[in-house]
């Protein structure tokens, strides 16, 4: 957590506690819980669940802690689940097993925002409110929240890696499922730039699938290397591509020779940022956006809503944007661009 984030949370409790009754500030467009909500309603008597693609991996080690830190700041029993593995059939069994429980809220970050598709619709079936993150146009949920425009945040990525890799040469992109929503538009959105912009870059594969296993990024990132001998660039999607990436960079001594960049967090490549194997990481603190799908389920399960301008009281989430072509798909401004020294002032 970082230390701005540290200072401003006893004055975002306050303004939290104001927004969950009026739910918005500003704007026209209007989306409410098609479940309804109760102003009466105290957080005391709410339970959410936060389910998540994969437990045990740093990036949902620290989104739990933005659900720890909501539920001590609101008063609600919030907790987080996920698989063991990010088959989307395992998330289902969890959000299955929540339904009879009746929850208020179930937050969910989809492994495949299709496969979840019916069962959401049927805790929403029974008065659950559910909120997405990580999967913009997915069906059945009330809200999505995503941290910023996923198009930008890939363009950005594309910027980046042009730069380094001097606008030429070949490169390859990997994400943690083919059916991961947000990966997917991420690289679509790199490669558009890179095709439109860079035409001396090429990609020399489809997205390569690494499971969100680093040992697994780390084996196709070798496979690459022999395929490949002149490759100049990797883009990673999934918070375990870039280390797993940057393993074989390291132990093929292309740390001078072959730029990587994607998605991870400081804690889990600062070795490799340090060293070379990694050049830059791109991210968004998984606890700010824990919180921010909480924050959104709270509102609305106290009969407010979420609109064009919304202040949810939390960093990166302070006006919302609603993203073209979607009804019920909100933005923050909350990515993080970090070589080296900047990522060494986050510690997580």
């Amino acid at each position: 957590m970082t230390q701005r984030r540290t200072a401003q949370i006893a004055a975002f409790g306050l303004a939290a506690a104001l927004l969950a009754g009026c739910g918005s500030v500003g704007g026209s467009s209007t989306t409410t819980a098609a479940t309804g909500g109760d102003a009466s309603l105290a957080p005391e008597d709410m339970t959410m669940v936060t389910v998540v693609k994969l437990t045990g991996i740093a990036w949902f080690d620290r989104m739990e802690v933005g659900v720890k830190n909501f539920a001590e700041r609101t008063g609600v029993d919030a907790r987080e689940e996920g698989g063991d593995d990010v088959s989307p059939e395992k998330q289902i069994a969890i959000i299955q097993d929540l339904i009879p429980q009746k929850p208020t809220a179930i937050t969910v970050v989809p492994n495949s925002p299709e496969a979840l598709s019916n069962v959401l619709a049927q805790a929403r079936e029974q008065g659950i409110i559910v909120v997405a993150h990580e999967a913009s146009g997915i069906e059945n949920v009330d809200i999505d929240i995503e941290a910023f425009d996923n198009a930008v945040y890939g363009e950005k990525i594309m910027e980046n890696l042009a730069q380094c890799m001097g606008e030429e040469g070949s490169y390859v992109q990997f994400v943690g499922g083919l059916t991961a929503k947000t990966h997917m538009e991420w690289v679509g959105a790199a490669y558009d730039k890179q095709q439109a912009e860079y035409p001396d870059m090429t990609r020399v594969e489809d997205p390569i699938e690494s499971t969100d296993n680093e040992n697994a990024a780390y084996d196709r990132a070798k496979e690459i290397l022999a395929k490949y001998p002149d490759i100049k660039g990797f883009q990673g999607s999934a918070g375990n591509d870039v280390p797993g990436i940057a393993r074989a960079i390291e132990e093929a001594g292309l740390e001078d020779e072959v730029c990587v960049m994607g998605t991870s967090i400081p804690s889990a490549s600062a070795k490799y940022l340090a060293n070379g194997s990694i050049d830059k990481i791109f991210f968004w603190d998984p606890a700010l956006a824990g919180e921010a799908q909480l924050q959104i389920a709270l509102i609305l399960a106290q009969g407010g809503t979420i609109e064009v301008g919304t202040d949810l009281g939390i960093e990166g989430y302070t006006s919302l944007v609603k993203l073209d072509g979607y009804d019920n798909v909100f933005a923050g401004d909350a990515s993080v661009a970090a070589d080296a020294a900047e990522a060494a002032k986050y510690d997580f």
